[in-house]
């Protein structure tokens, strides 16, 4: 009834998929993480972050709109080499990521649900869930689903920080500090990674923008696509912010070591928020805490095996019948796999995974540059003088900010 009334909410849809996919390890345990070891000083990392990514991801739904065809049509446009570059990078780090937002969900699930504290047992059903929702409803039901994670997300983290804000009656530092030493610069570059999310999550929101426009009941375009994209991006930076606020406010120099065990580290959470906050606060950290896990893996089991799909039909030159299925089920079958062989390595796994995302970035957000800015795109969605210069300042700072990186080692 309520999305009846709200017409607006109806027309939302990549947007929302694109928080959905970016609210996940990112801000539950790397945002949380920032916040419990340096409290409100990593905030500034946070939003330069967004604002250094936001070009990059945007192109994704303004290109997809203004051209009819997704940012992988695009880079086969501008080379079959740049094309299965992607292909490899993506095909290297997908089962990784996978594993990494279902093990963390997985770690919620057993702590909030009970009947077993098998993390790996959780996972092979939150899978098979994720994947049946997929097979039985396709793009149209997750991007119905989202509309209500996103809100219940929104809504349980706002009060779950209201509460935190008035029952601690700490006086805050919010100076701002550059982390030193290998560890903490790790940290550092591990957050920026995936903060709001992979630079190729840009290639997601163009291959669901292209499902959007599907839907004749309205018409979605590159305007809409645009603002639909910077509902989502605005939801990821504040939700960001909560989470960090979260961690400073109830796990700075609380002495708590947070474990890299999923089910740990989820039990630890749930834990300090309750004994922090007071047992009433306990439904709003769940959900908060669960909903936002939930949507990261079942968007990203929609999304790799689309983009893997899209890509490889365009490698070969013909069109594969079944072929998003045949990726879903091999994602799904790899991440666990993963999970059974590899659970004492997760951590390395996570942190190879996200410093590889960081310093990748600058691949992508140059190739998104070039073809939203060549011939291929319709003149009149090219970029703005403003946002081109956004780019570019963007552009430098990944390659400067990795370039730092390998130096420090």
């Amino acid at each position: 009834m309520i999305l009846r009334k709200l017409s607006w909410i109806k027309k939302l849809g990549p947007g929302l998929l694109f928080a959905g996919a970016a609210i996940g390890v990112s801000h539950l345990v790397q945002s949380t993480r920032a916040g419990a070891n340096f409290g409100f000083g990593l905030v500034w990392a946070l939003v330069l972050i967004h604002i250094v990514k936001y070009p990059f991801f945007q192109f994704g739904p303004r290109y997809a709109t203004a051209t009819g065809e997704s940012l992988l049509d695009g880079y086969r446009r501008l080379g079959k080499g740049v094309l299965l570059t992607y292909f490899v990078l993506n095909l290297a780090t997908m089962f990784t990521i996978q594993a990494a937002v279902t093990i963390v969900t997985a770690g919620l699930a057993a702590n909030l649900f009970g009947i077993t504290t098998n993390p790996i047992i959780w996972s092979i059903f939150i899978t098979l869930i994720c994947a049946t929702l997929l097979v039985i409803g396709k793009y149209k039901l997750l991007d119905n689903l989202m509309k209500i994670i996103i809100i219940t997300l929104t809504l349980s983290t706002i009060i779950a920080l209201i509460v935190a804000t008035f029952q601690k009656e700490s006086v805050y530092n919010f100076t701002q500090i550059l982390p030193e030493g290998s560890i903490e610069v790790g940290f550092l570059i591990a957050f920026l990674g995936w903060m709001p999310a992979p630079l190729d999550v840009s290639i997601w929101q163009s291959l669901w923008a292209i499902e959007k426009q599907k839907d004749t009941s309205f018409k979605f375009n590159t305007k809409q696509a645009i603002f639909d994209f910077n509902i989502g991006f605005i939801a990821t930076l504040f939700l960001g912010i909560c989470f960090v606020s979260l961690g400073a406010i109830v796990m700075f120099n609380s002495g708590e070591i947070l474990s890299e065990s999923a089910v740990k580290f989820s039990q630890q959470l749930i834990t300090l928020y309750t004994k922090n906050l007071g047992s009433e606060v306990y439904i709003f950290i769940a959900a908060a805490a669960f909903t936002t896990m939930f949507s990261t893996t079942i968007t990203t089991l929609d999304a790799s095996p689309r983009a893997m799909t899209r890509t490889y039909n365009l490698l070969t030159n013909k069109s594969h019948k079944n072929m998003y299925w045949f990726w879903i089920g091999f994602l799904a079958i790899g991440t666990i796999a993963i999970l059974l062989f590899f659970m004492s390595e997760m951590g390395v796994l996570i942190k190879i995974a996200t410093i590889l995302s960081f310093l990748t970035a600058p691949f992508f957000a140059i190739i998104n540059y070039l073809l939203i800015s060549g011939k291929h795109t319709p003149k009149k969605w090219r970029p703005s003088l403003q946002l081109k210069i956004l780019s570019w300042f963007g552009i430098i700072f990944l390659i400067g900010f990795s370039i730092w990186y390998l130096f420090s080692l």
